[in-house]
């Protein structure tokens, strides 16, 4: 599965801390191309791309930085990325593994300057998020996940330290929330209402991009619903440490998202949610 690691006597587990580790590194690298622009001139040159969505120089050195590593990594694993030519179904139906990259996730906050943008990249197989890294320029923390059958784990790297993660376990508690700065909606404060009422709402934190999957990742919230469209970019890194760390993200028929199954890479609406064994179907309908 994981690609040129192939040395023998080497654990399933072992091979896939090592890519891991690489994709780590990679995009410890690109957020440094990244922080180059952000820490850079005053005025952040923007272009808007045909889907209207910003497009900065930074967007652009982390994908090329990205891709050639992941190449170099892997050359036979094929590359999406949000700033890639976009293939037919067609060629992409054919792919049973593949990198997902979003070389900045979060855009729109990289041009405020709050910090709240990520780097993601993903090891997609056969429509399965399954090795995950999503670092944080601004404050060099990263997370990262491995998804497997077998082997699976979640971790928090801040400077030399890093630590496990995993969802919080739920209890009847209140909920915390974690919701998109810029992503709101009648239908969403109405799902937020019916879990006010039946077991109450501590909090809802507003955040920008997959930081707000990687807080339920880690328990410091436990749900997190998405009721706009977004692309499998934004979603496959974070999805694949939150499944490490013993949550899910689901569709709202409450299936788990799968990547590269149709012709569009658009996700309509999902869920992401902290503890699994929880019966979050009844509050969210």
């Amino acid at each position: 599965m994981w690609a040129r690691i192939r040395t023998p006597n080497v654990s399933q587990l072992d091979r896939s801390k090592h890519t891991l580790s690489e994709m780590c590194r990679i995009a410890e690298a690109a957020g440094e191309e990244i922080l180059a622009v952000y820490n850079g001139a005053a005025d952040i040159e923007v272009e808007q791309k045909a889907d209207d969505s910003p497009l900065t120089l930074a967007d652009r050195r982390a994908h090329d930085l990205i891709e050639r590593e992941l190449l170099a990594l892997a050359p036979e694993i094929p590359v999406l990325s949000e700033e890639s030519l976009q293939l037919p179904f067609a060629e992409r139906q054919r792919w049973a593994r593949y990198w997902l990259v979003d070389p900045l996730d979060g855009t729109k906050e990289f041009i405020g300057r709050n910090g709240e943008f990520t780097v993601n990249i993903a090891l997609i197989d056969n429509g399965i998020a399954r090795l995950g890294v999503v670092h944080v320029p601004v404050t060099g923390i990263t997370y990262s996940g491995i998804n497997g059958d077998k082997a699976t784990g979640a971790w928090k790297t801040e400077g030399s330290g890093s630590v496990a993660i995993t969802v919080a376990a739920m209890a009847g508690q209140k909920i915390r929330d974690v919701a998109s700065r810029r992503h709101r909606g009648e239908r969403l404060e109405q799902m937020l209402a019916n879990i006010d009422h039946v077991l109450g709402i501590d909090e809802v934190v507003s955040i920008g991009s997959s930081l707000k999957m990687c807080l339920v990742a880690e328990g410091a919230a436990d749900i997190y619903p998405r009721l706009a469209p977004t692309s499998e970019w934004d979603t496959a890194a974070a999805h694949a440490i939150l499944s490490a760390a013993g949550g899910e993200i689901l569709d709202l028929d409450f299936c788990p998202l799968r990547y590269n199954q149709k012709d569009s890479l658009i996700i309509s609406e999902f869920i992401a949610l902290g503890d699994r064994a929880y019966a979050w179907q009844p509050l969210l309908r």
